[in-house]
């Protein structure tokens, strides 16, 4: 039996500009691709999850592309251990090829494929292709993670000037794939799922978009944002390629923006204890109402405060929410309603097309007060003139909460002046704790 290799997608689902699949495409031996559909995921997702119908999708074009080139992807469903004991059964394997991924559970994954595939006789070979910088590459002189985004910043763009930005072109290679007899991809069915009846957006990383990105970014009505997030994610456009377009560009405002996903991800690799924990442990010591009552009105988008309720009402709609309004809905939750940010997170994840953990539980600890680089947590968003910078012509509002005018609106659920000092005195109190 020849020997092949295996490369294992995960969240790099394309062809082009791929490092670990050119790594494994020109390493001398045939290629089966692969995608495990890891049951330790599934099994905790809502049965109609628009992010697995969009993974279906990418590997469905994976497998056609291979098809055309004579070879096929597999899929399982299973967990990865028994996905690869299956492999090893069936093939003779000299390598298995990934690329890195950085979060807590993909790391102990990792390490445990590679423990039992050492076991084995058989190599295990991953690549950094998700982020231009890894968790290693951009500290502090004295070797120590940054904490603080500004000056992560400015060394990650120094360094970005001293390195050439290569492509990997993975796509030219492709007469290396090997045939299985794989039956194909599985179905959406077969996997327990159901349509989710969301659209995936089409993202723009057009130079206008990228040109006039500080200008627009902020207002919820104007299409000023490219919706690249959830293609990032999972890895369906290059990381590369989107540094590569960002950098055209006089304007470095949406290339920070990709640069503060790299430094969530770095912190949360540095800092894993923070998907459960605040970074600043005394924020732990908040006595949260944590009334399920007012956590349900928050979701379903009927707080009284527009704004706040147009931003809900677009997440469980359409699975997006536009960031200026992500940063409202937060700071409403914890410091209006004082509730605890790990709630908020939790439904984010669930709901969000381009959730990732790094910035999602980056985020929401920067709004709650008590992350890395955090907003001060005397900084309370005004949700009523927040309408007046960033809504004031009310577009946005009335296409998701078009009976705000109506005598059927929700009440305001808690008078802001009081909601901001009863927020003020509760924190002072666990902050003060010890002294």
């Amino acid at each position: 039996m020849d020997k092949i290799s295996i490369f294992w997608f995960r969240r790099d689902l394309r062809i082009d500009d791929n490092h670990g699949l050119l790594e494994a495409l020109q390493s001398g031996r045939k290629i089966l691709p692969i995608f495990i559909f890891d049951k330790n995921i599934l099994d905790k997702l809502p049965k109609k999850d628009a992010r697995l119908e969009f993974i279906h999708s990418r590997l469905s074009l994976l497998h056609k592309t291979f098809q055309e080139k004579g070879g096929n992807l597999s899929t399982f469903y299973s967990t990865p251990i028994e996905a690869f004991e299956t492999l090893t059964e069936k093939f003779a394997i000299e390598n298995v090829y990934t690329n890195k991924d950085y979060e807590p559970y993909a790391l102990d994954r990792d390490h445990n494929i590679e423990e039992f595939l050492f076991s084995k006789g058989i190599g295990f070979k991953s690549f950094k292709d998700h982020v231009i910088f890894e968790e290693k590459e951009v500290v502090k002189d004295d070797g120590n993670p940054y904490k603080v985004y500004t000056p992560y910043s400015k060394k990650w763009l120094a360094k970005f000037k001293t390195i050439p930005l290569n492509l990997f072109p993975s796509e030219e290679h492709l007469d290396q794939i090997f045939t299985s007899e794989s039956k194909g991809i599985h179905s959406m069915s077969e996997l327990g799922f159901e349509p989710s009846g969301i659209k995936i957006p089409d993202y723009d990383v057009s130079q206008q978009i990228i040109d006039e990105y500080e200008a627009k970014r902020n207002f919820p009505a104007v299409k000023g944002t490219s919706k690249l997030g959830l293609h990032l994610r999972f890895g369906s456009y290059s990381t590369r390629k989107a540094v590569q377009e960002a950098n055209k560009s006089e304007n470095i405002t949406f290339l920070k923006e990709l640069i503060w996903r790299e430094f969530f991800i770095q912190i949360l690799w540095h800092y894993p204890h923070t998907v459960k924990d605040s970074f600043k442990p005394q924020y732990d010591r908040i006595e949260w109402r944590n009334n399920e009552e007012d956590f349900k009105r928050w979701c379903e988008g009927k707080t009284g405060y527009p704004l706040v309720d147009a931003g809900m009402r677009e997440l469980n709609k359409t699975g997006f929410m536009h960031n200026r309004v992500r940063m409202l809905v937060g700071s409403f939750l914890c410091k209006h309603l004082l509730i605890d940010w790990r709630w908020g997170e939790a439904y984010f994840a669930e709901k969000l097309l381009d959730f990732e953990l790094s910035s999602n539980v980056g985020n929401w600890q920067w709004v709650a007060g008590c992350g890395v680089d955090a907003a001060p947590y005397f900084r309370i968003f005004n949700p009523t003139t927040q309408i007046k910078k960033f809504d004031k012509e009310l577009k946005y509002i009335k296409k998701w909460v078009p009976e705000f005018q109506e005598l059927t609106y929700a009440k305001e659920m808690v008078d802001h002046k009081f909601a901001r000092e009863r927020c003020l005195t509760t924190y002072k109190n666990a902050l003060n704790a010890d002294s």
